[in-house]
């Protein structure tokens, strides 16, 4: 099958064990960035697959519908930036693996890092040296102090077990079934969400971006964390109330904040007022970018390939399409 993949900045996907895989079809790999629809559409002319590269590139209608050769759609985990009814009017198959039983061990250590980052002014202290000034300041130590999980999830336990090697103290909130679960495995979850946010020395985020969660962290809740806390997000930048983290950060609650996501991706001006606060540490969205972390990830892309070939498609997410005379 024609199988082309987008946005492999770094042309990392050839050179991992699971490209084997692929092995008997014809591959395009693309590695810049393009949302422009005439550009896509020209390029994508004789897919049969296309393989995309997390929620890099929005599949819309309009593209769907200049690229009649498409007969699948390879990803793994949520899909908020592919129009589904979109692919089903089309008679595209999108097959995606939601890995409900595999955290994202990657982007739980970078939540550490950047935790580490955040209490020890890393970033500041390097440039520090670099210009020839020394020491800028006095960090925080860890241990003993206490990080407030936002979300009862695979990642959220993932960082919880990095964060108690640390000496941490570790107390939950989210959802009421996230709160149950979580008193079910003898956690601390407090007697109320002020009480989690003010509670914590840092809060970090552990949240699926959908409808209801959009706006989920509001300027309420940053006005009860503590000063000198350390704000940190991994997850999705929309998970925010517009502008709250911003304003928060002005008012010094919280007084830091670790950040990997933003509302706009590719986030290429280095003077967004996020980006640039001197108290944030911002890295470009690569919780999930290990050479081990997307080796599995596209083993699973390329395994919905090879079954579709074979007739036999899996994680199907409009299986409806299977059942009409499909593009096939």
């Amino acid at each position: 099958m024609r199988v082309h993949i987008l946005d492999d900045w770094f042309d990392t996907l050839r050179h991992l064990p699971s490209f084997a895989a692929l092995a008997g079809h014809d591959v395009k790999v693309w590695n810049d960035h393009c949302e422009d629809v005439d550009t896509l559409a020209t390029r994508l002319a004789d897919a049969e697959v296309l393989v995309l590269f997390r929620e890099r590139t929005p599949v819309t209608a309009a593209l769907l519908a200049r690229l009649p050769g498409l007969k699948l759609i390879s990803q793994r985990s949520v899909y908020p930036h592919v129009d589904v009814a979109a692919c089903t009017e089309h008679r595209v198959l999108l097959c995606s693996n939601m890995h409900s039983d595999t955290p994202s061990y990657a982007a739980a250590e970078l939540t550490m890092a950047l935790i580490l980052a955040c209490a020890r002014q890393l970033p500041q202290q390097m440039a520090s040296l670099k210009a020839g000034r020394w020491q800028m300041g006095v960090g925080k130590t860890l241990r003993g102090r206490t990080l407030g999980l936002l979300g009862y999830g695979r990642i959220g336990n993932a960082v919880a077990e990095y964060a108690r090697a640390f000496g941490m103290k570790v107390i939950w909130w989210g959802s009421e079934d996230g709160r149950a679960r979580a008193l079910a495995a003898g956690e601390s979850v407090p007697e109320s969400r002020e009480a989690f946010f003010g509670g914590c020395d840092v809060v970090s985020l552990h949240v699926r971006l959908h409808p209801t969660t959009r706006g989920l962290v509001t300027a309420q809740d940053f006005a009860a964390m503590r000063p000198g806390s350390i704000f940190v997000n991994t997850s999705r930048s929309g998970l925010v109330a517009p502008g709250a983290l911003l304003a928060a950060l002005q008012a010094g609650r919280p007084g830091m904040a670790g950040l990997d996501v933003f509302d706009v991706e590719p986030l290429t001006d280095g003077n967004d007022p996020l980006v640039s606060h001197p108290n944030v540490i911002g890295t470009p969205h690569i919780g999930y970018v290990t050479e081990d972390e997307l080796d599995l990830q596209f083993a699973d892309i390329y395994a919905q390939i090879n079954a579709y070939a074979a007739g036999n498609p899996i994680h199907m997410i409009n299986p409806e399409v299977r059942g009409g005379d499909a593009r096939a």
